[in-house]
């Protein structure tokens, strides 16, 4: 589908607590030339390059992009790039980074930070996106059963003007509840896409859905492929759609996504400047009722 006179607008928009924004992100991680599996195999990314993708998101009226302080690479942080592409920050520009896992240098994951460690995780965001708070902050969940103490400590953090909103990234039903008896949950970040669904079956989704709160898939286009390419994805269903809209299949993967309820955002990452073109314009794709008919068996 045309994609060079399409804006994010085009998806609609929703709020992240008191901060409207368009149904239609970018994520980061991809910018660093690599995964977050610890590895450091991946294709240095050019930085001219990762920076001018940022201000043509931008310019395509992305105002939501999502990062982390462990998004990097031996030679490239998503976060550093952020500063570097987009400061001074435009007006209505949300940026919402995660903290609880960590890298060390060599790129190998730490044990999930203890609640006393998420200030100096906050902080190293801070500085690293040159901001005086952070618009969104997602505890990313890779401990035990109860998230209350460290969902806590964010809340402390929130109360003292370093973090606006806090939300949640990879969590169950009930860390939502659990969370949601501490401070407001503005957005939830899940794995979730048309074969990755637990959220619609463990009741996730439908909950944010009454809540008000935002869901965020991640891995949206890539599925169970995760950090890797999605070519190998699209099955001849997802061809099929694709053909009938005029449109790519991760397109279709992106435009699904939106469909799923209105309070449901995308986030698509790319370093290439034409898949950012087209992840934006999927957000005017509208599917027909026999396209989604034809993508729900899809298991």
């Amino acid at each position: 589908m045309e994609s060079t006179t399409v804006t994010a607008a085009a998806a609609g928009t929703w709020k992240l607590g008191d901060l409207e924004v368009n149904r239609i992100g970018f994520g980061a991680m991809r910018l660093t030339g690599n995964g977050m599996r610890g590895n450091s195999d991946g294709a240095p990314i050019d930085r001219d390059l990762a920076v001018g993708v940022l201000r043509s998101a931008v310019e395509y009226g992305v105002n939501h992009i999502d990062t982390a302080a462990f998004y990097f690479s031996p030679s490239r942080s998503a976060n550093e790039l952020i500063n570097r592409a987009l400061a001074p920050y435009p007006d209505g520009l949300v940026i919402v980074t995660k903290v609880g896992p960590g890298r060390d240098p060599s790129g190998e994951w730490l044990p999930m930070a203890r609640p006393e460690q998420l200030r100096g995780q906050v902080e190293e965001n801070l500085r690293q996106l040159g901001r005086d708070h952070l618009d969104v902050v997602n505890l990313r969940w890779t401990g035990g059963v109860s998230i209350a103490e460290h969902f806590g400590a964010l809340a402390e953090l929130r109360e003292a003007g370093l973090i606006r909103h806090l939300g949640l990234s990879a969590v169950k039903p009930e860390h939502l509840t659990e969370a949601q008896a501490i401070a407001p949950v503005v957005c939830v970040q899940n794995s979730y896409g048309l074969d990755r669904r637990l959220a619609d079956t463990n009741g996730l989704l439908d909950s944010c859905r009454r809540q008000g709160i935002a869901f965020v898939p991640f891995f949206a286009i890539s599925g169970r492929q995760r950090e890797a390419p999605a070519d190998d994805a699209h099955d001849d269903r997802l061809h099929a759609v694709a053909r009938a809209q005029g449109a790519t299949p991760a397109q279709v993967r992106v435009a699904w996504t939106l469909h799923r309820g209105p309070n449901v955002l995308a986030i698509p990452g790319t370093s290439d400047p034409a898949h950012l073109a087209e992840n934006i314009a999927a957000g005017a794709l509208r599917l027909s009722p026999a396209d989604l008919d034809l993508l729900e068996p899809w298991r």
